[in-house]
């Protein structure tokens, strides 16, 4: 309205009609030229509104791949604590039984060896060598217990060190555990013949007991079944060189699936850092957008009021 009582003043101040209608000619093609950069300009920004949508919508499609892919980490990641926290009760079980027959293996033995030298104290002078020669015997046992017991304790900081190392590890830590159980199978049925050498030594030395003129010879067998159970010891050395040496072979596993883990990780933050700006970016275009909304919203208005003022103008021109 104040546009057109400008114009109208305008139109006023001019005496002839020729001058008014020279003065409205020009004011309407001022218009129409306004009205034709207005419509470029709102097809411009049509243009880069319909390249925000889509912007919008392939962002949005992104947005809801790297959820889906955080979920899923997300549940892996549960996944394998779970698996770590029952692995870790399983081994702590086991190294506990593993103590507990230990330590009933070294009262057995021991117990054993008091009993046998109770027994040959009872001999007196005659059986004065054989009392030394079993003495020296009860001797060399307790050292293999004093080797057996730094191997468990060896084996107990492997496996305490093996449970630190499998915190992070995947489902491939489960053939590494069927190892283990197989190796520990494998050291069990060692445990069990050195007792069964063990009773059959407490057998025969009762039998030392009854026939005091067989001791000798029955000595004799006691030390080849002793030479049987050096064999039998050295075989089980053997198997503890190639069970750490398995031991080893896990552990680099273990490192490489660490390293793997940790590349993993760094992906995984990567993508929520990737995930955050698209946010952020989404919310900057949203702004805009709305922005454009705004200005598109007003650019129709005017316009709408352009139009309605050409066509006042060329009701009054006619």
């Amino acid at each position: 309205g104040k546009e057109v009582l400008l114009l109208m003043q305008a139109l006023n101040t001019l005496s002839t009609p020729e001058e008014k209608l020279a003065a409205l000619c020009k004011k309407y093609a001022d218009l129409l030229e306004e009205s034709r950069n207005v419509q470029k300009q709102m097809k411009i920004l049509q243009k880069k509104q319909a390249q925000v949508v889509k912007e919008k919508v392939h962002l949005q499609s992104e947005h809801s791949k790297a959820i889906l892919a955080r979920s899923k980490l997300e549940s892996l990641c549960r996944e394998l604590q779970r698996h770590n926290k029952t692995l870790k009760e399983e081994n702590m079980q086991q190294a506990r039984e593993e103590e507990e027959r230990r330590k009933e293996a070294t009262a057995h033995f021991q117990i054993t060896l008091n009993e046998i030298q109770a027994q040959l104290e009872q001999h007196g002078i005659h059986n004065a060598k054989l009392r030394q020669e079993n003495v020296e015997l009860g001797e060399k046992l307790k050292k293999l217990i004093e080797q057996y017991a730094l191997r468990e304790e060896h084996i107990d900081k492997v496996f305490k060190h093996k449970e630190l190392q499998q915190q992070l590890v995947d489902a491939k830590l489960q053939q590494t555990t069927q190892l283990i159980k197989e190796a520990e199978e494998k050291h069990q049925r060692e445990r069990e013949f050195l007792l069964k050498e063990a009773t059959e030594s407490r057998h025969k030395c009762e039998q030392m007991k009854q026939q005091e003129a067989q001791l000798k010879q029955q000595l004799s067998l006691y030390m080849d079944k002793f030479e049987e159970f050096q064999t039998t010891m050295a075989k089980s050395n053997e198997l503890f060189t190639t069970f750490r040496q398995e031991m080893e072979k896990m552990t680099k596993k273990i490192k490489k699936l660490e390293k793997e883990t940790i590349v993993w990780r760094t992906k995984w933050e990567n993508n929520n850092k990737a995930l955050l700006q698209m946010a952020e970016e989404k919310t900057v275009r949203d702004k805009e957008y709305k922005g454009f909304q705004i200005k598109l919203e007003r650019l129709e208005k005017l316009c709408r009021a352009l139009q309605t003022e050409r066509n006042e103008l060329n009701e009054k021109v006619e």
